[in-house]
């Protein structure tokens, strides 16, 4: 049963009691005033659409507390000499203006409140073990699901479900290679649920206010209390920034990659000519570029190098060699 067929049998029984409600001389007016009340009460239901579960119950969190501090308060005014209508204003003033206030300051504090009762900000039920959060990046590199059978990852993985959203639409492109990557990360979930076997946790927290998928995926790791897992350098930079655990494919792939000192000797397949002068450039298994002095007429063969400096950046490792005896 879809939400509009639910709808339009909301707007039929409205109809139908505001007929017999009214006097049969004014049946038809009833009619019209409950159909009328139906789209009204259609009409605020579609425009807290919205409204997360979190966001709501801060707001009524905040009203409870508007309406406690209002009481006490207007009961400390009772004990002036005011009039009975002048308390009476005073109360009704009071009432709104602190429940406005508490609304306001709940759906501000949001973050804060927990979404349960009691509302303590003490720790979220789904806090009681680790957690990871996937970013889209993560998810289309494919490496996590060799990590995932490797038992490296403890706990759970989160997916948000703006991120499934953002797989989504990326598999939906007209752009082919960004349909191929798109639809790659959603086999990739599939393998990683399926065939792993990996505990997977869909997450509904949306963070509407928030545009950048980047700094929804802060703002979820901040609430949850987790780790953002990606391949991201930005994301990478910006969540360590605000104090955020932050777990890097390709930091981890750099780490595991075998140690090299100046003077080791190797052999590389010279695969290209390099930007400087009579340079060719190779790689290892793993991936990382050789760069060889006085190499380029040996491109395409085989050669044995000496190391003779490593050179560390934030995309990866650069070994620099000659040619050994």
């Amino acid at each position: 049963m879809n939400l509009l067929f639910v709808r339009i049998l909301f707007v039929i029984a409205c109809i139908i009691i505001g007929y017999q409600t009214e006097p049969m001389n004014s049946s038809l007016l009833g009619a019209v005033m409950g159909g009328l009340a139906s789209f009204i009460i259609i009409f605020l239901e579609i425009a807290m659409g919205k409204v997360s579960v979190k966001g709501l119950s801060s707001s009524v969190f905040g009203l409870i507390l508007g309406l406690i501090m209002a009481k006490l308060v207007g009961d400390a005014f009772s004990l002036a000499p005011i009039s009975v209508q002048g308390l009476s204003v005073i109360r009704v003033t009071l009432t709104l203006l602190f429940c406005y206030l508490g609304m306001v300051i709940g759906l501000r504090g949001k973050d804060e409140f927990n979404i349960i009762i009691p509302y303590v900000r003490l720790r979220r039920q789904d806090q009681s073990e680790n957690m990871v959060v996937l970013d889209t990046s993560v998810i289309i590199d494919g490496r996590i699901v060799d990590i995932c059978k490797t038992k490296f990852l403890e706990g759970r993985l989160v997916i948000p479900r703006f991120v499934l959203k953002e797989l989504q639409q990326i598999a939906d492109s007209t752009d082919p290679i960004k349909r191929q990557r798109g639809r790659r990360g959603l086999e990739i979930l599939h393998a990683i649920q399926k065939e792993i076997g990996q505990e997977i946790t869909l997450h509904e927290e949306d963070f509407p206010e928030t545009g950048e998928v980047d700094a929804k995926l802060v703002k979820l790791a901040k609430l949850l209390e987790a780790k953002i897992l990606t391949v991201d350098f930005n994301l990478n930079r910006v969540a360590a920034l605000q104090g955020i655990k932050v777990l890097n494919i390709n930091e981890l792939a750099n780490a595991l990659k075998p140690v090299v000192f100046p003077g080791e000797e190797m052999d590389v397949k010279l695969i290209k000519e390099g930007k400087e002068h009579n340079q060719a450039v190779g790689y290892l298994d793993d991936g990382t570029m050789v760069v060889v002095e006085d190499a380029r007429r040996f491109i395409g063969q085989e050669v044995h190098v000496v190391v003779t400096s490593v050179l560390q950046t934030q995309a990866g490792r650069m070994i620099f060699t000659k040619m050994g005896k």
